[in-house]
């Protein structure tokens, strides 16, 4: 495979930096273990398919692509589920790029919990493995690295939260992510369109 990967000749856009050759008869794989590649302005991302088949984002970046064993050295940086057809739509577009597959890492074998917000309200669940198993407040300390429940498209969303998790930038919010993301998205956007009775943030708002 990585004979293969080498082979690779990646090129340049005005518009979206380094991207992948496009590949017409591409097709998403979300078998446990499948890893891709994932072309982010100049850099590349790598991430694999869970058991529950939310991908895992490795803590690494680079300019040319790695070896699976070298990709599977580093840890998770990040964890959520993506639109399945914008996979699809991603691979033959030459925005990702499927490698093969590599030993499933040891996290991405176990269900990871999300949270699922309703607007308006100050009560969340939590959910792992498809069953709620916690109610509890937005505010509870215990779920604040928790992921939202979301569907990221791959190409117009992934990026700019991989960017965002890369540099841990905390003031970047607006990309989604952890229950502690999603409390600053809604003060921020309370602030700014104050005067918007849907973004007013509800009674008991515990500010970050």
């Amino acid at each position: 495979m990585s004979v293969l990967i080498s082979l690779y000749i990646f090129h340049f856009t005005s518009e979206s930096g380094l991207k992948f050759p496009k590949d017409p008869k591409a097709k998403a794989s979300f078998v446990p273990g499948t890893l891709y590649a994932v072309a982010v302005d100049d850099f590349i991302f790598y991430c694999q398919v869970a058991a529950n088949q939310s991908l895992g984002f490795f803590r690494v970046r680079s300019n040319n692509i790695l070896e699976i064993k070298e990709i599977l050295r580093y840890p998770i940086m990040s964890r959520f589920g993506i639109s399945r057809p914008s996979l699809g739509r991603a691979l033959r577009d030459g925005y990702w790029i499927k490698l093969g597959k590599g030993n499933l890492k040891q996290e991405l074998s176990e269900p990871a919990p999300t949270v699922q917000w309703p607007v308006g309200e100050l009560k969340v669940s939590v959910w792992l493995d498809g069953k709620i198993v916690k109610e509890t407040s937005a505010f509870d300390p215990d779920i604040q690295s928790f992921e939202m429940v979301n569907a990221y498209d791959a190409i117009f969303h992934v990026p700019e939260r991989l960017i965002v998790d890369y540099t841990e930038d905390s003031e970047e919010f607006e990309s989604g992510g952890t229950v502690w993301r999603q409390r600053k998205l809604k003060e921020y956007l309370a602030n700014k369109y104050s005067t918007a009775p849907h973004h007013q943030l509800p009674d008991g708002w515990v500010y970050t």
